[in-house]
């Protein structure tokens, strides 16, 4: 082992959980030639989040120290569902869904990916395959062996429903790794079967075994829960820059060293307030997705919002639907695109406004001359202005 590899595989090393088997980095690296290293991402969502980049800033340092990323948009295994940390089967999605989300799937990766050292593949360019070919891959594996996944052992052992379908997706993701070849693969904590499995897979189609890299999981909003779309706690990279700032503020205090940690590579200073912490993340994050003059202007809304409580000046403008009463959830979910359950929710919560005073429940049907010219304001940092059409 060359004392170049070590070091290499040191600085790879930061923030890594664990690195499998031990010392396959280091000896992967010590070949002396550009890696494979690769990232399957089920397009399950329209959007990237915060979540996304811990892994993919990892793959950029590979980039950046001369190797190939190999991005796998999952438009196959998306049609069975990942079952990884799962106590029940995903619900299936539409094949036009799928193929809508994979397109920003790839081009919201590129926001943080070199796209000159990118190589990005469907793995439905090797998964539509004839069914002798899935028979061969189903051979890879027994039954005892997939169930032995956390998972799937909680659900075997509660009598839950495991569908063939969900076991046969570990070995799909493992023939992603035979058919690109992959020397490296990165997940999070909760892939660490799958991606050791896919060493296995490999081995039988006589390719040689890749390292494993799992990365901690990032927590959302809420600082509990992982951060995904489904649980509501995400911050989309590709959203307004508003709104990145906005939900950065909100992270719970306990979140802050993890997130300092994994998406800005430097310690989190305890001696520094809180808020300025929050808003020195903020500011930076903003910056890196949105742009500099966009974070700034950001951080000013935020502040004539939250700390002069002053309503913004550039509010939108829209005209009130025809008839009187106005629905309200159907104005809300139609203007600020949000579900009509989640504006009813909404308002049973006070997170809906009107004039700056709290509406509830019991404004569901609101009269037309109530609404017109006031300002309609949805949780803390959406307005819309409404008029009558004359």
């Amino acid at each position: 082992m060359t004392a170049s590899a070590t070091s290499t595989a040191d600085f790879l090393l930061r923030n890594v959980v664990e690195a499998l088997p031990a010392g396959a980095l280091e000896a992967k690296l010590a070949e002396g030639r550009p890696l494979r290293v690769k990232l399957g991402i089920d397009p399950t969502a329209s959007d990237l989040h915060l979540g996304h980049t811990v892994v993919l800033r990892k793959l950029r340092e590979f980039q950046d120290l001369g190797h190939v990323v190999v991005l796998i948009i999952g438009d196959y295994t998306a049609r069975v569902g990942d079952p990884s940390g799962r106590s029940d089967q995903r619900p299936m999605l539409a094949a036009g869904e799928i193929d809508l989300n994979a397109r920003t799937y790839r081009d919201q990766a590129f926001r943080v990916l070199d796209p000159e050292r990118t190589e990005v593949h469907h793995n439905g360019e090797w998964l539509d395959m004839r069914v002798d070919a899935l028979f061969a891959l189903a051979r890879t594996a027994t039954v005892a062996q997939l169930l032995e996944r956390d998972d799937f052992a909680k659900r075997y052992a509660a009598r839950e429903p495991i569908s063939v379908l969900e076991l046969l997706y570990p070995l799909l993701q493992g023939y992603d790794s035979v058919a690109v070849r992959s020397d490296v693969e990165l997940g999070g904590t909760d892939q660490t079967f799958n991606l050791l499995l896919a060493r296995d897979v490999q081995h039988a189609y006589g390719v040689a075994p890749q390292a494993v890299l799992t990365l901690p999981i990032l927590p959302g909003t809420d600082g509990l829960r992982r951060m995904s779309k489904s649980a509501g706690n995400y911050i989309g990279v590709a959203e307004p820059a508003e709104e990145v700032f906005g939900k950065l503020m909100r992270v719970p205090d306990a979140a802050m060293p993890l997130y300092y940690e994994l998406l800005l590579d430097r310690p989190f200073d305890p001696e520094l307030a809180a808020v300025e912490s929050k808003r020195a993340l903020a500011r930076e994050l903003t910056a890196r997705f949105a742009g500099v003059d966009a974070a700034t202007a950001a951080e000013s809304r935020f502040n004539r919002l939250h700390v002069d409580r002053v309503t913004p000046e550039d509010v939108e403008e829209g005209p009130l639907p025809p008839g009187d009463p106005v629905h309200l959830p159907s104005l809300i979910a139609d203007s600020f695109g949000v579900s009509r359950g989640e504006a009813r929710r909404l308002l049973a919560q006070g997170g809906v406004r009107l004039a700056g005073k709290p509406l509830d429940i019991a404004d569901i049907d609101v009269p037309a001359d109530r609404l017109d010219g006031e300002i309609l304001q949805l949780g803390k940092r959406r307005f819309r202005r409404f008029h009558r059409p004359r």
